[in-house]
C-alpha cells in the first residue's frame, strides 16, 4: 500500500524522534500564528521575498506579496511569505555579484527546510532573479518567478530619462565638462523616480525576459512596469498558479532544459540583452547539469537578429516594450528558431502559448524578423591567446568601427590603479589605444564588479572621444554601452594571460573572426610568468573564504563548484 504523500504543513517535519508529535507541535504553533485547522490543512505556497531598506528597487514588494497571497487564498492554498537575502545593486560592497551564490544557497535551503508545496520567487534587482532561479533549480519543487517590474522613465527638458543608461550618458557629459553641477544634480532626481528596476534593457530587464522565455514566469509578465496595476494582477495570477502547481506539480527541472536554455539564449541575443545574463543563465543551467557553450553562443548569434529597440542599444524603455506587445511579440518573431515544444510554468508549451496570444505589435519597438535592427545577435564570444577560455563583447552596444583593429595596451593593474590614474593629464593614452584592466575578475579581491565600463580618460573625454576599446576580466552593467570586452578567462588573479599584459604591448581584436590575441612572443610571456604570481588571496574566515575557494570562472557562470550538478 502506497504511503500518502505529505502536503502542506505535514511536509518535512522537524525531527524530534516522533513524527506524530512533530506534526502536533507544528499545528500548535500554526494556531499561535492565528491559523484555523482548515487553513493549516491546505497546500502551502511559500513566497520568497527579498524586500530590504537597502534595495529601493523592491519597494513595491509589500503590495505584491499581498496580491500573491490573494491569489493563493482564492485558489485554496495557504500563503506563507519568508524573507531572504536582498541584493540591491548600488548598495553592496564590493559588488552584488559576490553575494549572488550566497542568496542562491539561502533560497535553496529555505525552500528545502520549510514546509511548502510550491513557491513564488519575488525578485527584481539584477542578481536576485538569477539567485532565486539557481536556488529553485537545485531545490526542484514547483516554482514561479515573479519580478517587481521596471521603473517608468521621467521627463527632463524635452526627453525621457531612466536608470541607468541615461545615468552613464549624463555622467559622461559631466566628466567632459558639457553640463554643470546644477544640471547633474537635477538629472540625479529624474533617473530613478519610481519603484522598480532599471527601465532599460539592463541586467534586471534581461533576466526578467529570460525568466519568461525559459518558461519560469507566467506569459506576458516580464515587462509590466512596477507601478502598473497589471503588475498586481500578475502577482495574483502567480499565486493562483502556484496552488495549481502544488496540486499538479511541474518541476523546474522539467522546464529548464537544454532546449529552453537555447530559447533563452535566442531571446538574450534578440533583445540586445546584458552580458551579465550570460553568466547568470550559465549558472542556472549548470545547477541542472546543462552546459552553455560560448562557441554555441556564436552559432546562435550568427542566426539571431536584434529585434528590440531599447536602450542602451536603441531608444525606448521597458514600459514601451510592455505597451508594444511585451516579450510575446519578440517570441512570435523568433518562433521559427525556437523549440516550441518546451513546457512552461503555465502548463502550456511555448508553441501553445504563442498560438493563443494577440498579435498586435508596435514596430517602432519590436521589429519584424525580416526588418531587424541588426542582422546578427547582440553578443559575441571571442577566443585567442589573451582569452583562451573566452571573452564577451556586446556588439549591439559597441562601435563597429572598432571591431577590427590592433592597438597599444594601456594597462591598469587594479581598480585602485584605475581610479588613481584615469584622470591624470600625464596618462600616456590616445583614442586608438586599448585600455586594459587587470585583477577585476571573479577570484579577485573586488569580486568581479561592473567595472568593465572603464571611463574614457578625462583628457580624451574633454577632447570629444566617446568610445575606445576596453578589455578586462570584469563585468559591465547591462545599462552600459561601448566597445568593451569582458569576462576575459582565465582571469588575471589566477594567472591568466591577462595578468601578463604590459603597457605598450600590441593587442588584436577581430569580432568577425571572434579573436582576441596578445601579440607578444611566447618566450617573453614565459619570462613574465616567472615574475607575475597569481594575485588571488584566500581570506582566513567566513563567506569571503568560501567564495575565494569555490568560485568558478565566467564560462561556468561564476557559480560555486560544489553547487553545480
Amino acid at each position: 500500500m502506497d504511503t500518502p504523500k505529505k502536503v502542506g504543513l505535514a511536509r518535512g517535519l522537524t525531527n524530534y524522534g516522533d513524527a506524530d508529535f512533530s506534526l502536533y507541535l507544528r499545528r500548535t504553533f500554526a494556531k499561535a500564528a492565528g491559523y484555523s485547522n482548515e487553513m493549516a490543512s491546505r497546500p502551502v505556497v511559500g513566497i520568497a521575498q527579498s524586500a530590504s531598506g537597502f534595495n529601493p528597487c523592491h519597494r513595491n514588494f509589500p503590495e505584491l506579496v499581498d496580491a500573491i497571497k490573494r491569489g493563493v487564498l482564492a485558489a485554496g492554498g495557504l500563503p506563507l511569505d519568508f524573507p531572504t537575502i536582498s541584493l540591491g545593486e548600488t548598495f553592496l560592497n564590493p559588488t552584488s555579484m559576490k553575494f549572488r551564490n550566497l542568496m542562491s544557497m539561502d533560497i535553496e535551503e529555505m525552500i528545502r527546510a520549510q514546509p511548502m508545496d510550491s513557491v513564488v520567487l519575488l525578485g527584481g534587482c539584477d542578481k536576485s532573479v538569477p539567485a532565486q532561479l539557481m536556488g529553485a533549480a537545485s531545490a526542484d519543487i514547483p516554482a514561479i518567478q515573479l519580478v517587481c517590474g521596471p521603473m517608468l522613465p521621467m521627463p527632463y527638458q524635452g526627453e525621457r530619462l531612466g536608470a541607468c543608461t541615461d545615468c552613464r550618458r549624463f555622467w559622461g557629459k559631466f566628466r567632459a565638462g558639457e553640463i554643470s553641477n546644477e544640471a547633474i544634480n537635477e538629472v540625479e532626481g529624474k533617473l530613478a523616480a519610481t519603484a522598480g528596476t532599471c527601465g532599460v534593457m539592463g541586467t534586471a530587464s534581461t533576466m526578467a525576459s529570460i525568466a519568461e522565455a525559459i518558461g519560469m514566469s507566467l506569459p506576458g509578465t516580464a515587462a509590466i512596469p512596477a507601478v502598473h496595476s497589471d503588475r498586481l494582477r500578475a502577482a495574483e495570477a502567480s499565486g493562483r498558479r502556484a496552488v495549481e502547481l502544488a496540486l499538479n506539480p511541474i518541476l523546474p527541472s522539467q522546464i529548464i532544459t537544454e532546449k529552453s536554455v537555447e530559447n533563452a539564449l535566442r531571446i538574450l541575443l534578440a533583445i540586445g540583452g546584458s552580458t551579465n545574463a550570460l553568466i547568470h543563465l550559465t549558472a542556472i543551467a549548470g545547477r541542472l547539469g546543462i552546459k552553455v557553450s560560448l562557441k554555441r553562443l556564436n552559432e546562435l548569434s550568427d542566426t539571431t537578429p536584434v529585434l528590440v529597440d531599447l536602450k542602451p542599444t536603441g531608444q525606448h524603455y521597458m514600459s514601451d516594450l510592455h505597451a508594444a506587445g511585451g516579450l510575446g511579440a519578440v517570441l512570435r518573431e523568433l518562433a521559427p528558431l525556437l523549440h516550441l515544444d518546451c513546457i512552461t510554468v503555465s502548463g502550456e508549451t511555448l508553441g501553445e502559448r504563442l498560438t493563443g496570444e494577440a498579435t498586435w505589435v508596435d514596430r517602432a519597438v519590436v521589429r519584424s524578423f525580416d526588418d531587424p535592427i541588426n542582422a546578427q545577435g547582440g553578443l559575441a564570444s571571442l577566443f585567442g591567446s589573451l582569452a583562451p577560455n573566452g571573452a564577451i563583447i556586446k556588439r549591439s552596444a559597441a562601435d563597429p568601427k572598432l571591431f577590427e583593429r590592433t592597438g597599444r595596451a594601456v594597462v591598469f593593474s587594479s581598480l585602485a590603479d584605475l581610479a588613481e590614474r584615469i584622470d591624470s593629464p600625464d596618462l600616456d593614452v590616445t583614442a586608438d589605444d586599448f585600455m586594459v584592466l587587470q585583477n577585476a575578475g571573479p577570484r579577485s579581491a573586488s569580486g568581479m564588479p561592473e567595472a568593465g565600463y572603464l571611463p574614457i580618460p578625462l583628457k580624451l573625454a574633454k577632447a570629444g572621444v566617446k568610445d575606445m576599446v576596453r578589455i578586462s576580466d570584469a563585468r559591465m552593467s547591462g545599462t552600459a554601452y561601448g566597445t568593451i570586452v569582458l569576462h576575459v578567462s582565465p582571469e588575471a588573479a589566477i594567472g591568466g594571460p591577462l595578468s601578463l599584459v604590459r603597457n605598450g604591448d600590441m593587442i588584436r581584436i577581430s569580432v568577425s573572426e571572434r579573436r582576441l590575441d596578445l601579440l607578444v612572443d611566447e618566450s617573453d610571456l614565459a619570462q613574465r610568468r616567472l615574475v607575475t604570481p597569481p594575485s588571488a588571496v584566500v581570506p582566513k574566515r567566513g563567506y569571503g573564504r568560501l567564495y575565494a575557494q569555490s568560485t568558478l570562472q565566467a564560462e561556468d557562470g561564476c557559480d560555486f563548484d560544489f553547487l553545480r550538478e
